[in-house]
């Protein structure tokens, strides 16, 4: 099969690499870097998830996953982005003072390990859009394999479901900071209420894409345009009812549906 040699190619990446540090998200692009890794260098690949204050408890949970699934040693490196007044103010940087900041705490870590490379899940398609943060880590050292062996997005699912990740068609999913339009100040009340407010609209509706934007207060609530008839026979007064419990004032439907960056704006 056409799409395993690419794979092959991946896991050859590896080659002639004594050890390597994989930061894993929880997502299905750096599930399978790491698997990959695992495959060509066994317990010489480690897998490190930042668990730095804006990352979901559902995402922690998933990097976790993927380990046991793959068999993977993971260390969680533990850190607070609040304390980065860079990255609290919340302007058009933002991801590239989070980058930067893991970046460094990722070579650290991988001194402390005596690990020579780093590597994360960057895809090709993740090079089209407008991702400060890409910029940052590739000024830390790190590498990309996905990237260097031609890998979109659709290569990295198709591939993932042949080889058994449970991740594989696993929504995409940014750090909770992202549903808080730039020029507003991120705070732990917003991450609380937003990753709350995403778990009650989940439950509730039993979608998967889900975004609870914070403006100001407001909960913007973004799915799948073709799911939002969901929220009809009272479903939405239900969630509304909840999340105004947990301190949003008022509870909107985006009626143009989920897009990525959708907020990426200076507010005032």
């Amino acid at each position: 099969m056409l799409i395993m040699t690419k794979f092959d190619d991946l896991v050859e990446w590896f080659a002639n690499k004594s050890n390597v540090m994989v930061a894993l998200s929880g997502g299905v692009d750096s599930a399978l870097v790491a698997y990959a890794a695992f495959k060509k260098l066994g317990n010489s690949a480690i897998a490190v998830t930042a668990d730095y204050k804006t990352l979901s408890k559902e995402e922690l949970e998933a990097a976790k996953q993927i380990c046991l699934e793959i068999g993977m040693k993971q260390i969680l490196l533990d850190y607070d982005e609040l304390q980065n007044e860079d990255f609290v103010k919340n302007d058009s940087n933002r991801c590239f003072h989070c980058r930067m900041e893991l970046g460094d705490h990722l070579i650290t870590l991988a001194k402390e390990h005596n690990v020579e490379f780093i590597v994360d899940g960057t895809n090709l398609d993740d090079l089209g859009d407008y991702r400060p943060g890409i910029e940052a880590l590739k000024r830390n050292g790190i590498k990309s394999p996905l990237v260097e062996t031609h890998f979109t997005k659709n290569d990295v699912r198709e591939i993932s479901k042949l080889i058994g990740l449970s991740v594989y068609d696993k929504p995409s999913n940014s750090c909770l900071a992202s549903r808080i339009p730039w020029g507003q100040r991120v705070t732990t009340e917003k991450l609380t209420r937003i990753e709350l407010g995403e778990t009650i609209v989940k439950q509730t509706t039993n979608l998967k894409q889900v975004r609870v934007r914070d403006l100001n207060g407001i909960a913007k609530i973004e799915v799948d345009k073709d799911k939002i008839s969901v929220f009809e026979d009272g479903i939405l007064d239900e969630i509304t009812k909840k999340l105004k419990l947990i301190g949003f004032l008022s509870v909107q439907i985006d009626p143009d549906g989920y897009r990525p960056g959708k907020i990426n704006v200076i507010a005032d």
